[in-house]
């Protein structure tokens, strides 16, 4: 892989964010200070397991990216 660290499929921190970004419409936030507060009770309530299970996947996704000759994958 040329670029790995390009690659949103290979950054677990993507996935986090996606986390965080489900939250938003939920809470329906009114003003940037609401926005602000939604963002870090989102962030605040990611567990350390749903981190080490983005940790853990990274081999089968750098597989999956590899096969797919390092375009997008469906993860």
């Amino acid at each position: 892989m040329e670029w790995p660290s390009q690659s949103p499929d290979l950054n677990p921190i993507e996935h986090l964010w996606n986390d965080v970004e489900k939250e938003v419409p939920r809470q329906k936030p009114s003003n940037i200070r609401e926005l602000e507060v939604v963002i870090k009770k989102a962030w605040a309530h990611i567990s350390v397991q749903r981190c080490a299970n983005l940790v853990d996947s990274l081999p089968r996704l750098c597989a999956a990216v590899i096969k797919n000759f390092g375009y997008p994958t469906k993860y």
